[in-house]
């Protein structure tokens, strides 16, 4: 009997020691979080600027179903620095935009397969690289605001993109909006009011035309600014073969279906 509780007892103190909680081991991730240098090497590298580093983002195989970014190296990024700040006009401007977009487009192609792309959507189907007008345009557009966000267009701002459509064919197109020159600041209007001698006249006379004589502020600078929406043109670069200098084209003869004779 002795013999027999002394092994119960055994037995109990052997159970209670494996049902005693151990200490909670932490997890790898509570770790990373209190050491610095784990906690430096968990986090995700930040995103390149893709305008600071100059680059632009194209896309290609037709509705942008392929993206690639293209980064432009120094020699032909400061040579279109150094033209747009030659380009003493407007006019002269869009040229140099019509050039440069080629120039980034040639460059897309040494980096993606968009060097197989030709003007409008025939001469190249099912290629590796093709762009139709929907890539050409968004393309564009982002090549002209990376030029823009350098600072280098003095002449024009860039807008979204335009559409035109002609029976049930749609076509798409960047867009640059000449801008308006500044105008100086108009003097400041005094309020309107009556000369002195406006009572005594208007108690002599019913005539209308003593009106006249009465001041208004002078509102034709504000009205030259809002009739004055400024001159749109469209960069088309799908008019052409890759590398090939867009085609600028005021935006009502483009609307119109202005361009080559391309499909």
């Amino acid at each position: 009997m002795r013999r027999l509780l002394a092994v119960m007892m055994l037995g109990a103190l052997a159970g209670a020691a494996v049902a005693a909680p151990r200490g909670a081991a932490k997890p790898a991730v509570m770790l990373a979080k209190t050491h610095p240098a784990l906690q430096r090497s968990a986090l995700p590298a930040p995103a390149a600027d893709v305008v600071a580093d100059g680059s632009f983002r194209i896309c290609f195989d037709y509705g942008c179903h392929s993206e690639r970014d293209v980064g432009v190296p120094g020699a032909p990024r400061d040579a279109i620095r150094r033209q747009l700040q030659l380009a003493p006009d407007a006019a002269a401007e869009r040229r140099v935009l019509a050039q440069s977009v080629g120039v980034l487009l040639a460059e897309a192609g040494r980096q993606t397969p968009v060097a197989a792309d030709r003007a409008g959507n025939f001469l190249d189907q099912e290629v590796d690289g093709r762009m139709d007008c929907i890539d050409h345009s968004t393309s564009t557009t982002r090549i002209l605001r990376m030029i823009e966000a350098h600072g280098w267009l003095r002449f024009h701002r860039v807008l979204e993109p335009a559409r035109r459509t002609r029976l049930i064919m749609q076509h798409f197109g960047a867009v640059v909006e000449e801008a308006a020159p500044r105008r100086p600041e108009p003097a400041r209007a005094r309020a309107p009011g009556a000369p002195d001698y406006m009572a005594v006249t208007l108690a002599q006379c019913d005539c209308a035309e003593v009106m006249d004589d009465v001041r208004r502020p002078d509102q034709s600078a504000a009205a030259a600014d809002e009739a004055d929406g400024g001159n749109r043109y469209v960069v088309d670069s799908w008019f052409v073969d890759n590398g090939e200098a867009a085609i600028v084209l005021p935006l009502a003869e483009w609307l119109e279906g202005g361009g080559p004779n391309v499909q």
